[in-house]
């Protein structure tokens, strides 16, 4: 497999898994940004903090579209 392979199939599997915690326990906006970059960050993905913003956004904004 691929590298970059391995790392969208983190990516993915973060976002499924923040995915499913929203849905099953909905929390305030920043406590939910706080949560899902932890978990990028435990995922090992490393990323300039501009950049972690950034996806933390498009995580939380596909997230809301989905509620």
């Amino acid at each position: 497999m691929k590298p970059i392979n391995i790392v969208m199939a983190v990516v993915g599997g973060v976002v499924a898994g923040a995915a499913v915690g929203l849905l099953f326990a909905p929390d305030k906006g920043s406590n939910t940004r706080t949560k899902i970059a932890d978990a990028v960050k435990k995922a090992g993905i490393k990323l300039n903090p501009k950049k972690m913003d950034e996806l933390v956004d498009d995580i939380t904004e596909e997230i809301e579209k989905e509620l």
